[in-house]
């Protein structure tokens, strides 16, 4: 299913965040061993940070793909632009963890670790499939010959 570069990022976002929030606040309950309603509350601010990260990082890296002439995601793509997202969102939401769960730096950052681990795998596996089932509406068109 083709879809616009701006619906194709919105689509994106809301279906990973969904996902995401639901599967943050289990984490976050057994690494906080708090209880879910505490947990899906800073899921949902995490979250909300995310959306902004997810929407301005997204529509970077798909700019810098334009502009190498990126045909396919390689594994290799696909690694450096998990690695990157999740990157940015620990310098994002560490302060959040702190804050939040009343911690000192070391312990926000093994809880951020674990989420972070998990959120690699979890946004390369997303992708992957978000990118079978949506493609790049570039990725497909044929170059001109008579250019």
């Amino acid at each position: 299913m083709m879809l616009s570069p701006l619906k194709r990022r919105i689509v994106y976002v809301i279906t990973f965040e969904i996902i995401a929030i639901a599967l943050s606040t289990l984490i976050l309950m057994k690494l906080s061993h708090g209880d879910a309603s505490a947990s899906l509350l800073l899921a949902i601010i995490v979250s909300l940070a995310a959306v902004i990260w997810n929407f301005l990082y997204n529509m970077a890296f798909e700019a810098w793909e334009r502009r190498k002439q990126q045909i396919q995601r390689t594994l290799w793509t696909r690694s450096i632009h998990a690695i990157g997202f999740e990157g940015g969102l620990v310098v994002i939401c560490l302060p959040l963890y702190m804050i939040w769960y009343d911690v000192g730096l070391a312990q926000a950052f093994m809880m951020e670790v674990a989420l972070l681990l998990f959120f690699l795998v979890y946004t390369f596996v997303f992708t992957l499939i978000f990118d079978k089932i949506f493609p790049l509406s570039y990725q497909h068109k044929p170059r001109s010959t008579y250019s």
